[in-house]
């Protein structure tokens, strides 16, 4: 019912943001002479305001269109790799005329970055994806909004999840030889469990894990996020924060966790923070201050736009990562795609170097809950295995923004480079089969034929 009443709400603001959109136009139009005095600055700041308070904000693009590699513009063309009911594995394809420049792309390694799917869409790590293509092929999870999910592509649980990971490493490994992964904030577990199946049934397991600001061991540091998980019980999540999406969406009827409590959740962690940023939006726009205006704007046309998770595999991830911690105590149990039900035993990792990364202020993954993850996969080499916390760095810190291009990426990049051996090249196509031997000679033998008697008919007629 909570849901059917927000979108109403939803739908009745909406007519009144576009017409505070377009007041807002009216009022800072340079041909209208109110928008040249104070008082028109004003109110078009407030105009401006209003609508971006009550507009719906939609799901962003990354946008990449080029990277620099060296000096030379490298053009990016987003395109879909792999399609599943509730995720899409992207591919940054780089192109270039430059025959020197292509020559290292195609030896560059290639590294899975799994997005958290955690209430935010994959762009959240547009800053993540666009510095590392300047020096890998970078593929990215493309988690699907649950409401836009019809009930006939089934449910999702985290078992899926987990099998999609596993999924994708062995498509990039198929392609490529093998991969480096790189998870940010919730994916750490799911992506450790993957990694963990896949080395407990002896397969080719990733070249190297980096997992930054993931919560491998909640009971570390707890923040609000995990004290909102302990302190509340596993039916008390069921019964207020699961709903059924409204008959307007493809997904009608599917339980899930709606985006617009998730985003709720946030914002509640600091409001004064955010009002005093709306107050400060406000007052650059009446001084005409366009950068820190489109600072703003961008910042929020990504952090307003939220999408559903589906029930099951909320419930579940709350009660095997914040609750129960099933990892550490090593009792978890995955479900494969054929249905068989395996132990999570990250210990069995050997061949996978481990990187793990942490911000010092982090207020979502705490100190220590992320560097746990070398404690649990002992089977790695000290060599192979290496720590980095952010000074100064709080949980965005890590994956977007000054820190992470000049701080954590370069030790990233190092990081697989020094563990990524021979370049890596796209895997040469298989060879066509040979055709048998007895199905060639007959041919053969009509064409010999056939070109003996056509030379024997052209001498006797030149005679």
């Amino acid at each position: 019912m909570l849901y059917q009443i927000y979108e109403t709400q939803r739908s009745f603001m909406e007519p009144f943001s576009d017409l505070a959109q377009t007041a807002a136009k009216l009022f800072s139009n340079q041909s209208n002479p109110v928008a040249q005095t104070p008082m028109g600055h004003r109110v078009a700041a407030g105009y401006d305001l209003f609508h971006r308070l009550g507009k719906d904000y939609v799901k962003p693009e990354f946008g990449i269109r080029t990277v620099d590699v060296d000096g030379v513009d490298v053009a990016i063309h987003e395109r879909v790799e792999i399609k599943k009911p509730f995720c899409e594995l992207l591919r940054f394809k780089r192109f270039s005329d430059d025959t020197a420049t292509l020559s290292k792309l195609k030896s560059q390694p290639p590294v899975l970055i799994v997005a958290p799917l955690s209430g935010h869409y994959a762009t959240l790590l547009r800053d993540t994806v666009k510095t590392m293509l300047g020096d890998h092929k970078v593929y990215i999870t493309d988690w699907k909004n649950a409401r836009l999910v019809p009930l006939e592509d089934g449910e999702f649980h985290l078992d899926d999840y987990i099998n999609y990971v596993q999924e994708f490493i062995r498509h990039l490994q198929a392609t490529y030889g093998n991969c480096h992964v790189v998870s940010v904030c919730q994916p750490t577990v799911p992506v450790l469990a993957a990694v963990s199946l896949m080395a407990s049934r002896g397969e080719k397991t990733p070249l190297t894990m980096t997992m930054m600001g993931g919560p491998i061991d909640a009971r570390k540091s707890p923040t609000s996020v995990n004290n909102l998980a302990t302190t509340k019980g596993f039916d008390w999540f069921e019964n207020n924060v699961i709903y059924r999406v409204p008959g307007n969406f493809p997904g009608a009827g599917r339980r899930v966790y709606p985006g617009f409590l998730q985003h709720t959740g946030f914002v509640a962690m600091n409001p004064d923070r955010h009002a005093t940023s709306h107050y400060d939006y406000f007052k650059d726009l009446i001084k005409g201050d366009d950068a820190s205006v489109e600072a703003h704007r961008k910042f929020y046309d990504e952090y307003n736009a939220v999408l559903d998770m589906d029930a099951d595999y909320y419930l579940e991830t709350i009660k095997t990562v914040f609750q129960d911690f099933n990892l550490v105590y090593g009792t978890w149990q995955v479900k494969g795609i054929d249905g068989k039900v395996e132990w999570v035993r990250p210990q069995d990792i050997k061949t996978t170097a481990l990187l793990t990364v942490e911000g010092e202020l982090d207020d979502i993954s705490g100190s220590g809950q992320t560097a746990a993850a070398h404690g649990l996969c002992s089977g790695v080499a000290d060599k192979n295995s290496k720590h980095l916390e952010v000074p100064g760095a709080g949980h965005y810190g890590i994956f977007s923004g000054r820190r992470w291009r000049d701080i954590v990426y370069p030790q990233v990049r190092q990081f697989i480079l020094d563990h990524a051996g021979t370049p890596f090249k796209a895997a040469a196509p298989k060879p066509a089969k040979p055709v048998a031997k007895k199905a060639v000679q007959p041919a053969v033998k009509t064409a010999i034929k056939t070109a003996v008697k056509s030379k024997t008919q052209r001498a006797k007629a030149k005679t």
